[in-house]
């Protein structure tokens, strides 16, 4: 069974970082294709980045420059490393493998 947990979330204020953490188990997470999506409030899933099994990384033009994907095959674990957060980055955070997401992790970014 595939899980996802996500973590990491938190209040920041505009400006500030944040570092979103996922850890998977069930599937063969070395040869699979991460993601970060994001909903905000009223609002559908919007794609914020993916990492390929080789390292390769791609962004949402929204967070491109600000905000970092990474992973770690040894712990089976994802990162979202977000600096210069807005407001409009508030949402609720999942990691996401094809259609199966984790819980979720609440960014609030206000002052």
């Amino acid at each position: 069974e595939v899980q996802l947990v996500e973590s990491g979330g938190g209040l920041v204020q505009p400006g500030g970082s944040l570092r979103l953490s996922c850890v998977a188990s069930g599937f063969d997470f070395s040869a699979s294709v991460m993601n970060w999506v994001r909903q905000a409030p009223g609002e559908g899933l919007e794609w914020v980045s993916e990492v390929w099994s080789d390292g390769r990384t791609l962004y949402a033009d929204s967070v491109r420059g600000r905000f970092t994907i990474s992973r770690d095959n040894a712990k089976n674990m994802v990162y979202l490393q977000m600096n210069s957060l807005k407001p409009e980055d508030t949402a609720v955070y999942y990691c996401r493998l094809g259609r199966t997401r984790g819980q979720g992790t609440q960014v609030t970014v206000s002052s």
